[in-house]
């Protein structure tokens, strides 16, 4: 090759290296430890499964996943934060239904990102929500429930993880379905939330199912329904709400992975595998199915892709911005 060529191939090559999307940096990335931002506070389902799957992420990827929480307004300070980090695949947020999709609806004109501002990466897991007393409140059925937030003067109060939550929709679905006399008192994460309502300041919780199991079983809570299609096998005596009688009722709540909007496709591309692993993962399926967890289940594998999470993103909003529409359930 003449000189001058030799020269011009070479300095190409070093361009392509410099470049934020060149083949050189993608080629060699995670360079360094991974955050990835749980927007919720710890010890909530959230933060669980966030550490269960990092734990799993860190070895694929060949660098430490690090668990950043970071709570606040629904969720959106930590969903914001990553929307506007560097986007070279070192910031990833542990993204729920709430930041996801429902956010959008709740929050509207005041969401402080959008949905193009964040790029799908995979689908790890979903959960039904429960509908919850506080020991000492005399109903032990919705419709027994139903009834007693009729008769009481001012209703009854129900507290969930935090505005534009799973549980927050699923309890503004539940009251258009039942005409239940219930306020909404959101939380900060679910942790204060069970704290509350253990302790009889909250009438009613809507939440995960994992972050409340073990204070259900030692009859601390008392389960009323489940949210799923069918019952939960970590909560077999307990009905789903579609068994209580209210048809066509289903929610799940769900968690994966987004990262900013601009990251190279060949990073989201390695990311969605690692996710996909992941989420296939025997290990990891059995620990989730401890606390009642489902497979992602967007492909035949029982996996995910960062095309098929987009999509199911795409219909997740739609969905909820409707229930939000009929409820009036948003952040003015």
């Amino acid at each position: 090759m003449p000189p001058i060529r030799r020269r011009s191939a070479l300095l190409a090559g070093l361009a392509a290296l410099a470049l934020p999307g060149g083949a050189g940096a993608q080629g060699e990335w995670p360079t360094r430890a991974i955050r990835l931002v749980v927007p919720f506070t710890p010890a909530g389902t959230t933060d669980i499964v966030a550490r269960l799957a990092a734990e799993r992420l860190g070895p694929l990827l060949g660098q430490a996943v690090v668990v950043e929480n970071r709570a606040g307004a629904g969720g959106n300070v930590g969903g914001e934060f990553v929307a506007r980090a560097e986007p070279d695949g070192h910031t990833l947020l542990f993204t729920t239904i709430g930041t996801g999709a429902i956010n959008f609806a709740v929050y509207a004109e005041r969401m402080p990102y959008k949905p193009q501002d964040l790029a799908a990466v995979g689908l790890l897991t979903r959960v039904p929500n429960v509908l919850m007393t506080a020991p000492g409140l005399p109903a032990r059925s919705v419709p027994e429930l139903v009834a007693l937030s009729k008769t009481r003067a001012g209703g009854l109060n129900y507290g969930t993880a935090g505005i534009g939550s799973s549980p927050h929709v699923c309890g503004e679905l539940f009251k258009l379905m039942t005409g239940a006399e219930l306020t909404h008192i959101p939380y900060r994460g679910s942790a204060p939330m069970l704290t509350e309502l253990m302790a009889g300041r909250v009438d009613v919780g809507m939440d995960n199912i994992p972050s409340s199991l073990a204070f259900i079983r030692d009859g601390r809570l008392r389960a009323i329904a489940t949210t799923g299609a069918t019952r939960s096998p970590v909560l077999p005596d307990v009905p789903t709400m579609q068994e209580a009688g209210l048809a066509g009722f289903e929610a799940t709540a769900w968690w994966g992975v987004l990262a900013p909007a601009a990251t190279p496709r060949a990073v989201i591309a390695k990311l969605g595998q690692a996710v996909d692993t992941v989420a296939r993962e025997a290990g990891f399926r059995a620990r989730l199915a401890e606390f009642g967890a489902e497979p992602a289940g967007l492909t035949p594998a029982g996996g995910s892709t960062p095309e098929a999470f987009e999509a199911f993103l795409s219909s997740e909003r739609e969905k909820w911005a409707e229930v939000v529409r009929r409820s009036g359930a948003r952040v003015e």
